[in-house]
């Protein structure tokens, strides 16, 4: 800080150093007392020693305050008592090498009466779960039932439940006073005799007695929308759809487009599946109803099964079956002879070849190139053994020179279905399949052939089918 008249008479007084105290004296002089002294400067001097003698005199007054090394004084616990051991014991955790054995040992006492045998049980509370290949008869004997009681509830839940006991179901059964030996009457028993059926054989004055307990079902189906992402089969397991279902949507759909190829991310897959919900819970899925798919680009389909002469097929909204592009190769070989003029390999004439033949070796499978109903199985002259298939429309398949034959006269056949082997059989120089197309009874070339769509249905009954499939369609996404 600078003081004074002017800047010539200054006086400069600097700041007080560390550790000294500046006490002012009359009003103007000051004198320094040191508290803190460095004593590696000025050896020896009076300075010098006045630190040492504050030093010393801390140290000395810090040794005097601080407490003593020695152990502090601690009670010392009671003794536990032998009670007090036996708690502890039974309250810790024991140690594994030990045997970890905790809690109180029970011991009879006085007042224990030994008895010369145990007390017979007055009634038994059991569970049994009915397997696969069991009989409600077998069951409650393994139970303990008596014979006679297991064969008079097993008459009375068979008349409650005609169609048996589904594998898996639980039977609870009380069985009571012992007869002879190991087994019981029969006091009370219940199961689930279905979806919609629960019974109960109870024991009264007359015998067992079944109680029916129906349980309300609802029966509406079950309807699944999304969209096909990365993949089909995926994103309808993704959706809830079961492993059976999507299967079945799979070849559903393939019957009319290639499932691999013609199916893009954006489409929108549909399904309605039947489906049963108990009362109490239960929720039993059923067959694939209905089979859609809304396309990006291109027609969209609607499929829905329906039966048709006697068999379930997938029929479009309008009421026509399962369409193809055309006939599959009914056998897997190469085309060794097709159709026309040729000269005969054995009758050694030029005859009209009115089919295809197929090289392949003895026993390949044949297919059926198309749905269709089988005409005639057997011996068929210089075709040898021969099937020959009707698929509407005018259209007959052959199928000639088979080792055997797989589909009977009068079937029905689906496209890809095996109906018999290759052989070697009538006018033939190796084993081969001839393959013939007759379309209103005249012979024409296989590999031209190609299906026009039809409708299967007419009438009351595609009036029954397109009221079904209106109903499907007006249930909402979940059920």
């Amino acid at each position: 800080m600078v003081s004074g008249a002017g800047m010539g008479g200054a006086a400069v007084l600097r700041a007080p150093a560390f550790g000294t105290r500046t006490r002012p004296l009359q009003g103007r002089r000051a004198t320094d007392i040191d508290l803190v002294v460095d004593l590696g400067s000025n050896l020896f001097s009076r300075r010098w020693w006045r630190g040492l003698g504050t030093l010393l005199l801390l140290c000395g007054t810090v040794a005097f305050l601080a407490p003593g090394f020695e152990p502090l004084a601690g009670g010392t616990p009671a003794p536990m008592g032998e009670v007090e051991a036996e708690q502890m014991e039974a309250l810790a955790i024991a140690p594994l090498n030990t045997g970890s054995q905790t809690g109180l040992r029970m011991a009879e006492t006085a007042a224990v009466e030994p008895l010369s045998q145990a007390p017979e049980r007055p009634t038994v509370e059991l569970f049994a779960t009915f397997n696969r290949g069991d009989s409600v008869a077998d069951l409650l004997q393994r139970a303990g039932a008596a014979s006679n009681e297991a064969a008079a509830a097993a008459r009375l839940i068979a008349r409650a439940a005609p169609s048996g006991i589904s594998p898996g179901t639980t039977i609870a059964v009380t069985l009571g006073q012992r007869l002879d030996g190991s087994s019981r009457l029969i006091e009370r028993l219940s199961l689930r005799a279905g979806l919609a059926l629960k019974v109960t054989v109870q024991r009264c004055a007359g015998g067992l007695e079944l109680t029916r307990i129906p349980i309300a079902v609802d029966t509406t189906p079950l309807r699944i929308r999304g969209r096909v992402g990365d993949g089909l089969y995926w994103a309808l397991r993704a959706a809830g759809v079961s492993q059976g279902a999507a299967a079945d949507y799979l070849k559903a759909l393939a019957g009319q487009i290639d499932v691999g190829s013609e199916v893009s991310p954006d489409d929108k897959f549909d399904l309605v599946i039947a489906n049963s919900r108990a009362a109490t819970g239960e929720n039993v899925p059923g067959a694939l109803l209905y089979a859609g798919l809304d396309r990006v680009g291109a027609s969209d389909f609607q499929l829905m099964r329906w039966p048709v002469g006697g068999r379930m097929q997938w029929l479009e909204a309008s009421g026509v079956g399962r369409q193809t592009s055309g006939m599959i190769y009914p056998v897997q070989g190469r085309i060794t002879s097709g159709f026309g003029l040729r000269v005969h390999p054995i009758l050694r004439f030029a005859r009209m070849h009115k089919g295809i033949d197929f090289g392949a070796h003895w026993g390949s499978p044949i297919v059926a190139a198309a749905d269709g109903q089988v005409l005639r199985a057997g011996w068929a002259g210089g075709y040898g053994q021969q099937v020959r298939l009707a698929h509407g429309g005018g259209i007959v398949t052959t199928y000639s020179h088979m080792s055997r034959i797989v589909a009977p006269a009068g079937s029905i056949v689906r496209q890809g279905e095996l109906i018999g082997y290759v052989g070697s059989t009538g006018l033939s120089t190796g084993p081969h399949l001839h393959y013939e197309v007759y379309r209103d009874g005249v012979p024409v070339n296989p590999l031209g052939v190609r299906f026009a769509s039809r409708a299967q249905l007419e009438g009351a009954e595609l009036e029954a089918f397109r009221n079904r499939l209106r109903a499907l369609l007006s249930v909402g996404v979940g059920g």
